[in-house]
């Protein structure tokens, strides 16, 4: 099975090093995907080229433009997200926060994701747990433990190695939580229970039976 993975990148720049983060997350899933068996394909969604689509929506009653409408079927589509974003007044930007609000109510919901952020300095990795986590939380997505910070200096500097040790747990909690996802966990139904049977006398007697029965 070939699972979609959709990238949310809203760096500003060209290159950015939230797009290098991006990738680097894309890559890690794939490679993380493959080893329990599957294939991941990745479709990147750069926000960056929607911000005048964007603004366009959010003026005109929220009536997406073909371009956002595109990029909302991907995230809705998606078995996995990666949601990367640059740190601006210590949370995530404006551009990111206007495709998120255009989204449908159940887009994400229950979807695996993974959250990272980028910024100048290792001070604003909190954002991570104080506005991108409850974000998606609100949105009742299922993100994953391991969030992914970088700073400036993680690239290529003496942070590197710990952002790669970040990067490849998050994305095996990715991969994992994606590759899981219409894996029954409630194990076989009972053979000998039969669902035109009819309610159990505990159903029959209600809310009241099923106390009596507990305290047997």
């Amino acid at each position: 099975m070939t699972r979609r993975i959709v990238v949310l990148t809203a760096g500003l720049s060209q290159p950015s090093s939230t797009r290098l983060l991006a990738d680097r997350l894309a890559h890690a899933t794939v490679t993380q995907v493959s080893a329990r068996g599957e294939a991941a394909e990745v479709e990147v969604v750069e926000l960056r080229e929607l911000a005048h689509d964007l603004a366009t929506t959010m003026t005109t009653g929220g009536v997406p433009t073909a371009a956002v409408e595109r990029a909302k079927q991907l995230v809705a589509g998606a078995d996995g997200l990666i949601a990367v974003t640059p740190v601006f007044a210590a949370s995530y930007s404006g551009l990111f926060k206007m495709f998120v609000d255009v989204l449908d109510p159940e887009a994400v919901a229950g979807m695996p994701v993974l959250v990272a952020a980028t910024a100048g300095t290792a001070r604003h990795q909190l954002v991570l747990d104080h506005a991108m986590r409850p974000l998606f939380s609100y949105l009742r997505a299922a993100v994953v433990p391991t969030g992914v910070f970088a700073a400036t200096e993680d690239f290529g500097g003496p942070g590197g190695l710990d952002l790669e040790a970040r990067t490849t747990r998050a994305a095996a909690e990715l991969a994992a939580a994606v590759v899981s996802v219409g894996v029954s966990t409630t194990g076989p139904l009972d053979p000998s229970r039969d669902e035109d049977a009819g309610p159990t006398p505990a159903s029959e007697g209600g809310f009241e039976a099923l106390l009596a029965q507990l305290g047997r």
